[in-house]
């Protein structure tokens, strides 16, 4: 979940008082083999928070059980939320939770909406969409088409069964979507010929699967910096370098708390926080929300998240404390 601009932006993670609310599920549709979507309103008929396309919320669930998931409606509806689910055969209780638990009328707890997806402006996108991955995309080609950009949608499948949303986007936009279902058309789509010529002024907005993401992201590399941007569902691999490069102990100090915690080895930075009693939020533990993003004041962090770009790795201007370290015996963080 993580903008593409080549200047960073610095931002500390999510409040702790941020919005959380429950809301009920007012409509419930099987939009695809194993995906529902979810209709969320407050019982009260309250107006929700403001979102941009990109946006994901965290779904609080039984024992502690925390989910994000894209919000893939009009961000001008102020009096509802929608989001789709698939439900993951390899379900750690997610999916599965919202699949068999959250029928109409029932109450979920809900925290966010937060943003590391942000669509930029641009004259031109092409987005790219694997299975699930439609739902951020939906929000973001709306957005491009009112704004009058020139933009295209690749939508890849193994079905058309599976491909949620796939028949609404053909009949709203036409040839401007392309919907590669593999059981189709007998072959994976060409890549490698679509993205081998950068495009100029063009953002590439790509979610999906890890190999497709990382197909994408491989083939994007000869493109202007900052042009791409991913949004991540699971950790991408750690090269053999990267997992190395940082201290197996360190001093953690936290600015605001007046804390200094020790980080040993075995254990994370995100446990040695929560073992200190620093505030802190967190939810995924896989480096790929964003919730636990926090600013480093100093020091020299060691990136092995699946969300910040390039840009902001470079910069060390903020750090995924779930599953970064430190290069620097001394890390100064914003909590």
């Amino acid at each position: 979940m993580t903008p593409g601009s080549a200047v960073p932006t610095v931002t500390s993670g999510p409040s702790l008082h941020e919005f959380t609310t429950e809301l009920t599920v007012a409509i419930r549709r099987q939009v695809a083999d194993a995906v529902v979507a979810l209709e969320l309103v407050h019982s009260e008929g309250d107006d929700l928070p403001a979102w941009e396309p990109g946006a994901h919320v965290d779904l609080l669930l039984a024992e502690g059980l925390v989910r994000q998931y894209s919000l893939c409606g009009d961000p001008r509806s102020s009096d509802r939320w929608h989001i789709g689910v698939l439900r993951d055969p390899n379900s750690r209780g997610g999916s599965q939770h919202v699949h068999e638990q959250l029928c109409e009328g029932a109450t979920v707890t809900v925290r966010g909406p937060r943003n590391h997806f942000e669509l930029v402006d641009s004259p031109r996108y092409q987005f790219i969409a694997g299975g699930i991955g439609i739902t951020p995309m939906m929000p973001m080609i709306a957005a491009a088409d009112r704004a009058g950009a020139d933009w295209s949608l690749l939508y890849l499948g193994r079905s058309r069964t599976t491909m949620a949303f796939s028949d609404d986007l053909l009949q709203m936009y036409g040839d401007k979507v392309t919907v590669w279902a593999d059981d189709e058309r007998g072959a994976m789509f060409d890549l490698q010929g679509s993205l081998q010529t950068p495009r100029t002024e063009t953002e590439v907005y790509c979610c999906g699967p890890g190999p497709l993401m990382d197909a994408v992201e491989k083939l994007c590399s000869h493109w202007p910096e900052g042009s791409l941007h991913l949004e991540r569902f699971a950790a991408r691999k750690q090269t053999g370098e990267e997992a190395a490069a940082g201290l197996d102990s360190y001093q953690v100090v936290c600015q605001r708390s007046g804390i200094t915690v020790a980080v040993e080895p075995g254990i994370s930075m995100l446990e040695a926080l929560e073992d200190a009693d620093v505030p802190i939020l967190s939810s995924c533990l896989d480096g790929v929300c964003g919730t636990c993003q926090t600013r480093v004041l100093e020091g020299t962090p060691d990136h092995r998240d699946s969300l910040l770009n390039a840009a902001e790795r470079a910069s060390g201007s903020v750090i995924l404390p779930c599953v970064s370290r430190s290069r620097t015996e001394k890390l100064v963080l914003d909590l």
